[in-house]
């Protein structure tokens, strides 16, 4: 009779084990990436697929360039025409291409959306923006979210290169899966 007693206690305590559970290292990130998300800032406006308005908790309104990542241009400018020459796409491809990308990020920041900022090793850019890794509010990363998406592709710029390893594979895999404007010859 005991015989029957001990042995499901045996498995039982075995199964138990010491009660703790490792996270993963997959895990670990995710924890580590939740716990130092950054500045919060308030969306205000998206502007374009890799640029948007903020208000940090002081009250300031900042423009945010999202860093390492490139989106194709969604209105007429002298970098519409270097990426056109670049390509080989038309115009108006890029173009089109562009307001999907806009709309995309729009939809990942709606107004008045918490997002927090990291910054990498320069704080700004030659246009006065906010230069940031974007952290949404459920752990992900705008910046991989764009790109392992197709909508836009790895534009680093040292000495900001924090995330560049990340950002690099979320590419490669876009490109192997056809996703986004890899289809159309991004």
């Amino acid at each position: 009779m005991w015989r029957l007693l001990v042995i499901p206690l045996i498995l039982f305590v075995v199964s138990c084990g010491n009660g703790e559970s490792t996270p993963t290292s997959a895990e670990k990130k995710e924890i580590t990436q939740v716990e130092q998300k950054g500045t919060p800032c308030k969306v205000v406006r998206v502007i374009d697929g890799d640029t948007f308005t903020c208000t940090l908790e002081n009250g300031e309104k900042i423009k945010v360039r999202l860093i390492g990542v490139d989106t194709p241009e969604s209105r007429e400018s002298p970098k519409l025409e270097r990426e056109v020459q670049k390509s080989g796409l038309q115009k108006e491809e890029i173009l089109r291409m562009g307001k999907i990308a806009t709309e995309f990020t729009k939809k990942l920041l709606p107004e008045g959306e918490i997002v927090y900022l990291e910054q990498d090793v320069q704080k700004t850019d030659r246009h006065g923006r906010v230069l940031a890794y974007v952290w949404l509010k459920d752990g992900r990363m705008l910046n991989e979210v764009l790109v392992r998406e197709g909508m836009a592709r790895v534009y680093t710029i040292p000495p900001n290169v924090k995330y560049q390893d990340v950002l690099l594979e979320a590419q490669r895999k876009a490109r192997e899966e056809g996703k986004g404007f890899w289809k159309s010859g991004f």
